[in-house]
């Protein structure tokens, strides 16, 4: 679609979508469409976009009414590559919309650099018309570019929080499937961006509409934003003894200031030959094998995901020497830091 400008340069919304299907339910609250921008970034993640999208095109369908409008852009108007190979196209390039859309930035798999600084310039303009932004998988990276999120609540995708933490210290993140801060929206991906949008749609015309657009996406249970996106420790490891729960919290919550592993115990609450015997039987590792290695998946995060120096991550990964650092690094995965940084590593092999 030709994107169109209103005498005042801001784009016009694309006619609604409206199917037509079996199901319908009357809505009786009269308002305005909503407006959605979807902004799909390189590497967006297709699942996260479309369970943010279909809980919209659901309600249009079974109310047989256009409640929600929708327009997808990229930077420059091109089809976007999704992060699993699909290309999407798009309706118009990114450009200003009115006070009332909702800008959403969909991310997903993270490239090195930065957004695009009109991106950026966008976003800023639209939170200071009014404009509410929003932020889907790892969306959320955009937002703090734009310096949207200091002071604020947010949420992004697990697997990049910890490179966004280092990168973006002033921001608070929380483990939520989303989070709600005044005009700022964010998710951490999948079906988190449907929990999401079924709130927004519950605010606008009530829980029991909500729940039908639910059950349209087969959606068994509705989750609040204080859900965790990650199973709990215990689900990870199939085990739910405390003390080995305790163990591995205090080693997550330390990375980079990693404690002794008669510290770990007394955190645990148990004696440190009973600590080795527990990860021994659940996790078939030492305690300290099994901390070396959940601080050298942080540092392949961060080299992934940021621009520290392969010093500087040593340090933040609970390494006091560089050289032991690479050399842990090598055995892990390997190749050392630097050879993965630059693109070059072979495919990953690591040490069971």
């Amino acid at each position: 679609m030709t994107s169109m400008r209103d005498s005042s340069g801001l784009t016009e919304e694309r006619p609604a979508v409206i199917p037509v299907g079996a199901a319908y339910c009357a809505v009786d609250i009269d308002r305005p469409s909503r407006h959605f921008a979807f902004l799909l970034q390189p590497d967006f993640t297709l699942l996260a976009f479309s369970a943010a999208l279909d809980p919209l095109r659901i309600a249009n369908q079974l109310a047989q009414r256009p409640l929600y409008r929708w327009t997808v852009c990229s930077q420059d108007g091109a089809p976007v590559s999704s992060s699993c190979g699909m290309s999407v196209n798009v309706d118009q390039p990114l450009a200003r919309f009115a006070r009332d859309t909702d800008l959403v930035v969909c991310g997903g798999t993270v490239r090195p650099g930065g957004s695009h600084p009109g991106v950026r310039a966008i976003l800023r303009e639209h939170v200071r018309f009014g404009g509410r932004v929003g932020g889907i998988c790892t969306g959320a990276i955009a937002l703090a570019e734009a310096g949207l999120l200091e002071g604020r609540k947010a949420t992004l995708h697990w697997e990049n929080q910890p490179a966004f933490r280092e990168q973006f210290p002033q921001v608070e993140i929380s483990t939520n499937t989303y989070e709600l801060d005044g005009g700022i929206f964010t998710c951490g991906g999948g079906v988190g961006a449907t929990d999401m949008m079924l709130l927004r749609i519950e605010e606008d015309y009530g829980p029991s509409f909500a729940d039908v657009v639910a059950d349209m996406c087969l959606y068994g249970q509705r989750r609040g934003e204080r859900t965790q996106q990650r199973a709990s420790v215990s689900s990870a490891i199939d085990s739910r003894n405390p003390l080995l729960v305790r163990a591995i919290k205090a080693m997550q919550a330390n990375i980079e200031t990693p404690p002794g592993m008669d510290d770990l115990a007394a955190a645990a609450g148990c004696s440190r030959r009973q600590m080795e015997r527990l990860f021994m039987k659940y996790c078939d590792k030492t305690p300290y094998r099994f901390f070396r290695d959940l601080r050298l998946d942080h540092a392949r995060g961060l080299l992934r995901e940021t621009d520290l120096s392969v010093s500087e991550i040593a340090v933040a990964s609970g390494f006091a020497s560089q050289v032991v650092f690479i050399k842990s690094f090598r055995g892990r995965f390997g190749h050392a830091p630097g050879r993965f940084r630059s693109g070059k590593a072979a495919p990953l092999q690591t040490t069971p």
